[in-house]
């Protein structure tokens, strides 16, 4: 399964990497060919990063599933965009991550990803 991702700091580079599959850095005018799971960040008050909607606009139709980064210190608006993502495009949330993440995070985030992928 290709993991497509966005990293403002390189927290999401960090988790990407640790998954050990195949995966790309987006582009706002880039088109993906094939199923993926995004992998985002979250900024503001709980929003997308508008890089990662302008991608969407383009390649939501391929997405199977969404994870979001974010910082605990947020409260509710924890990695809230993924939830946002969902709703708009009716993608399950597969998880959420604080920071980089942990090896909780990516054994779950590889099980999911394997469920999405086998549906």
């Amino acid at each position: 399964m290709l993991i497509a991702y966005d990293s403002r700091t390189g927290n999401v580079r960090r988790f990407v990497d640790k998954l050990k599959l195949p995966s790309i850095q987006i582009e706002e005018t880039m088109t993906v060919q094939e199923p993926f799971v995004l992998v985002t960040y979250t900024t503001g008050f709980g929003q997308a990063p508008d890089k990662v909607m302008s991608f969407l606009k383009k390649n939501h139709g391929r997405m199977l599933g969404v994870m979001a980064s974010g910082n605990r210190n947020w409260g509710e608006g924890f990695a809230r965009s993924a939830d946002a993502i969902s709703e708009l495009y009716g993608v399950p949330v597969l998880g959420k991550f604080e920071l980089s993440g942990t090896s909780r995070d990516v054994e779950r985030f590889v099980q999911e990803v394997g469920a999405v992928a086998s549906y």
